[in-house]
């Protein structure tokens, strides 16, 4: 059984779903927003590094990746722009593993994605069950619009945090920020706490 997270669990009956303050169901449908052109990185092209570490870089293409165990998950989306979509359902392989072994002072991770995006997060909330790198989205392959081939997936924080076209998790002993949190977003994005902007 995958672990259990806030915002992660099987489906539920409408009733018992609690949206974040501020956000709105959007129902069945799935809003793509991203700035600029939708990478579209042929899947034999992608890889994903860890850099940062004793014993890194580690590195996998899409089969070495492929090949790792993966979990199945279903969670509640919640993004800054006050849409929240309920009980989507992935496939992908946890952070854990990939930080398995790795030996670091590192407190935060700043990752990296097609299309020089970019974004930071503590360690802790990536690592302890918290977050995936997912490949399938509803039981198919991951479109280029939502991120595919891969993403992360970090389904208790604001959706800017899961970036799409992930390539890379570099792990540090200070933070940077990244993309959004350069531009006054918040540097967590929790949306229990509505933490959208800088000083939130």
């Amino acid at each position: 059984m995958p672990p259990v997270t806030r915002g992660f669990h099987g489906r539920r009956p409408a009733s018992d779903r609690v949206l974040p303050p501020g956000q709105h169901d959007v129902g069945d449908d799935f809003p793509v927003l991203s700035i600029g052109p939708t990478p579209r990185t042929h899947p034999t092209r992608w890889d994903l590094q860890v850099t940062g570490g004793a014993g890194l870089p580690r590195r996998w293409s899409t089969a070495e990746f492929a090949a790792l165990p993966h979990e199945d998950l279903t969670t509640d989306l919640h993004c800054v722009t006050t849409w929240s979509k309920f009980g989507t359902s992935w496939r992908g392989v946890s952070v854990d593993l990939l930080l398995e072994g790795v030996s670091a002072d590192a407190t935060h991770v700043l990752v990296g994605a097609d299309g020089g995006y970019s974004t930071n997060l503590p360690l802790s909330e990536v690592t302890g069950g918290r977050a995936w790198v997912v490949d399938t989205y509803a039981g198919a392959p991951l479109t280029p619009e939502h991120g595919g081939p891969a993403r992360l997936l970090v389904p208790h924080l604001y959706l800017w945090k899961s970036a799409k076209w992930v390539r890379s998790l570099e792990l540090r002993s200070t933070d940077q920020p990244g993309f959004w949190e350069n531009l006054g977003y918040h540097e967590l994005g929790d949306p229990w706490r509505e933490q959208r902007y800088s000083g939130d």
